[in-house]
């Protein structure tokens, strides 16, 4: 079988369609932290961790209705994540809005390496993609950080 643009298009925005889903998990997990937090660490997890997850969402998002509607595809709502359980504490809560934001992270660099986004994608679209990236390439270390600080 031939793999056609219109089919390396719509494959290319269903991954960054999952990534951005992924994205909304962690922020609604990261809010949930965020309650469980003084006002001096939630200060600190919204500026280094929470903020740029939110960015990269909010750029992911709109890379992929930018591509969408260059493309001629149908463009996709996104739906924001309920807030994550107290109950699950802050390590619960932190540790899934991590592996929530690697997972992203991994699916779009995975997406990087395939070259789909070189063969049938544009530069716009690849921008967006490494300003993801790099947006969320400190957000592991920093929730690291902000654990250490309550000793685990």
């Amino acid at each position: 079988m031939s793999f056609s643009a219109a089919d390396g298009r719509t494959q290319l925005l269903r991954v960054v369609a999952g990534a951005a889903d992924r994205l909304a998990v962690a922020l609604g997990l990261l809010s949930g932290a965020y309650e469980l937090l003084d006002e001096r660490s939630a200060e600190q997890l919204e500026e280094q961790i929470f903020r740029p997850v939110q960015v990269a969402y909010g750029r992911l998002r709109r890379t992929h209705s930018e591509f969408a509607a260059r493309s001629g595809l149908p463009g996709r709502d996104f739906a924001p994540a309920p807030e994550g359980a107290p109950a699950r504490g802050l390590q619960g809560l932190l540790d899934s809005a991590v592996s929530e934001v690697l997972a992203a992270d991994g699916e779009l660099g995975t997406l990087q390496d395939s070259m789909l986004p070189v063969e049938v994608g544009d530069p716009e679209l690849r921008g967006g993609l490494q300003d993801v990236r790099s947006r969320l390439s400190g957000v592991s270390p920093a929730a690291r950080g902000l654990m250490r600080t309550f000793g685990r």
